[in-house]
């Protein structure tokens, strides 16, 4: 049976089922047991399955990430929550030097069957220390899988699929996303963690998004849709492994490729798929590839500069009309009075 479920509510049931259908599932993390549940993913499973297998951590996230690999090479399969992916940072040395590297250094006989689940993007001007989408970054590291769920039916399957894994899964959940509602199965399911979508069907473009981005991508294509231009949108969902066959097979079909990433241009994610696409199917391109993110310089706090600094679906359209050599003006989307670090006007915080 399906039902509409938010982004937040959907991996609070993969959690809740997890924890249900395998006692050796544990979820911790910072603010996991508080009372706004990291938006809402996490509300009431203390009180359900118990504050030995859900639990808050000290303000040590270095030598909690250590603990949570220590537990997943000794039978347990943790799910370690960061709030933002920024404080993952000091972690950094066990998620790349130790938990990415487990099962090769023992020749597969043993693993790390952990999930460090990380909030990205903006939201009320917390500026550069708070608002990172850091993807590339552990993207290029051998042994890690990297997963960026758009929908809430993607981020349920994902999440249970990931827990399931004997590979460390890193999933990246954009903050803007919590308070978007899809239909759910109710029952646990599983989607593969190395597979992209194609969410539009489209002839003159291939609109790749990265998370968020996937939603700006769909306004965008119907923007361009009532400027003649048929725009085909694939969500990623994957990081690491890229479903590069995906968006081979849609570039070859349209003959143009603009890749819209919730993250820095420079080194990130759209170059990687670029140049896999230039490398496995130039022939086939009709435009050169296009890249869009964010500018090189770090997440602004102040609402004025936030306001420039973030691709809109206007922004994607008028450059992909340009691609497909239509140029055209745009409307900017109606915002009322919304800011750009700001979801929608529910979104009042604290976090």
């Amino acid at each position: 049976m399906e039902r509409m479920l938010g982004y937040g509510q959907a991996i609070r049931e993969a959690l809740d089922q997890a924890l249900a259908d395998d006692p050796d599932v544990i979820v911790m993390g910072l603010g996991v047991p508080d009372p706004k549940g990291v938006f809402g993913s996490t509300i009431g499973l203390q009180e359900r399955h118990g504050v030995e297998r859900v639990f808050d951590i000290p303000l040590s996230e270095n030598a909690v990430t250590g603990i949570a690999l220590g537990s997943a090479t000794t039978g347990l399969r943790p799910v370690l929550v960061h709030q933002r992916v920024d404080f993952a940072l000091v972690s950094f040395e066990q998620i790349v030097n130790q938990i990415a590297k487990w099962r090769f250094m023992f020749d597969g006989r043993l693993s790390a069957p952990l999930v460090i689940r990380m909030v990205v993007g903006r939201g009320w001007g917390q500026g550069p220390q708070h608002s990172q989408s850091l993807q590339a970054l552990f993207a290029h590291v051998p042994g890690l899988r990297v997963i960026m769920p758009t929908t809430p039916s993607d981020a349920k399957g994902m999440l249970t699929a990931a827990i399931e894994s004997d590979d460390p899964v890193i999933c990246l959940e954009h903050r803007w996303l919590y308070n978007i509602e899809d239909l759910v199965p109710q029952e646990r399911y599983r989607v593969p963690l190395d597979r992209a979508r194609v969410v539009r069907s489209g002839t003159d473009v291939t609109l790749v998004g990265v998370s968020y981005m996937t939603l700006e991508c769909l306004t965008a294509a119907e923007m361009l849709a009532d400027a003649g231009v048929s725009a085909e949108v694939v969500d990623l969902r994957s990081i690491r492994p890229l479903d590069i066959d995906t968006i081979r097979e849609s570039v070859e079909r349209t003959g143009r490729l603009v890749v819209v990433d919730n993250a820095h241009v420079v080194g990130g994610v759209s170059a990687e798929i670029t140049a896999a696409v230039l490398e496995r199917s130039f022939a086939s391109l009709l435009a050169s590839p296009v890249r869009m993110g964010f500018p090189d310089h770090p997440t602004p706090t102040s609402p004025a500069l936030a306001d420039g600094y973030y691709p809109l679906p206007e922004d994607i359209a008028a450059r992909t009309a340009a691609v497909v050599g239509r140029p055209a003006a745009f409307t900017p989307a109606e915002r009322g009075e919304r800011r750009l670090d700001q979801p929608d006007t529910s979104y009042q915080g604290p976090f």
